[in-house]
């Protein structure tokens, strides 16, 4: 064990001795340093306690700052998820408007769909309740010249052919073929209407007839008729199909390829609710 104690000191002295001059001096120097300062700290003077102060709190600023990703990361994650569930919600929240506006519409449609159905049964001066069936108008099938409408009553009301269609007490047309839940209408503007008609206050007889534009003209006037405008049109229920007196609409003078053309009372481009007349005198008749 001696000899080994011998050989470290001896390497120990050796090492010191390889080194500078310099070398010796610095290490020399900062162990002076440190003992020096340790009985400053022993004897408590101001200017060691003031270093010491400035140096923990610079180092305390460092740690803080060293660890803030380590604090930041978990709040900067909840506030990414928080983002997130914030637009789900938003987008939620934008479904339920839209489906709240989509209620509202619906609810506008059918307020101003019963307004439009007290209209029609306040318009319709009927005896009797079981002589009318109320119908929506399903299709309009208009083309150039056929003019007619689908509505959604048939045989199961006791809709038959022939049977006349209004509108606020005036003619707007006839069955003209049944379904069991739905019937198609021959409007007066069709080129294959003909409905016989009286006029002015002698009662003047003429036919009725659609042009396929919007107002249908009268054809077989008495010779030498003298047409005026603003004279109101009525059926004359000579087919027994309508009922006599029934309101169509005023006369109107037109210098275009028409003469003696009629402006219905009911424009039958805006047709919503139609009334079918199940009275009838006679059985179908064409």
């Amino acid at each position: 064990m001696s000899v080994s104690r011998d050989d470290f000191s001896i390497a120990f002295r050796s090492a010191l001795l390889q080194r500078g001059g310099a070398q010796k001096f610095s290490i020399l120097s900062l162990i002076i340093l440190a003992i020096f300062i340790f009985f400053l700290d022993v004897y408590g003077f101001a200017i060691i306690k003031t270093t010491r102060s400035i140096i923990n709190d610079v180092i305390f600023r460092i740690t803080y700052i060293a660890s803030s990703p380590s604090r930041l990361m978990p709040n900067l994650g909840k506030g990414i998820a928080g983002h997130l569930n914030l637009k789900e919600e938003n987008e939620k929240l934008r479904e339920v408007i839209e489906n709240y506006k989509s209620l509202d519409l619906n609810l506008e449609y059918l307020t101003n769909e019963n307004k439009n159905l007290r209209k029609v049964l306040n318009a319709e001066n009927i005896i009797n309740a079981k002589d009318i069936v109320l119908a929506k108008v399903l299709v309009d099938r208009n083309s150039p010249f056929l003019k007619s409408i689908i509505i959604n009553k048939g045989t199961q009301s006791g809709i038959k052919k022939g049977m006349p269609v209004t509108q606020n007490n005036y003619l707007v047309g006839r069955i003209v073929d049944t379904n069991y839940l739905s019937s198609r209408v021959l409007l007066l503007t069709d080129l294959n209407s003909r409905i016989p008609v009286s006029l002015d206050a002698d009662s003047s007889q003429a036919i009725l007839t659609g042009s396929g534009t919007k107002n249908p003209k009268l054809e077989y006037l008495p010779e030498e008729y003298e047409f005026k405008e603003d004279i109101n049109v009525f059926a004359s229920g000579k087919e027994r199909i309508f009922i006599p007196g029934t309101p169509i609409g005023k006369t109107t003078l037109n210098l275009g390829k028409y003469a003696n053309e009629v402006k219905l009372f009911v424009d039958p481009n805006q047709l919503s609710f139609v009334t079918v007349i199940l009275t009838r005198k006679n059985k179908e008749q064409f």
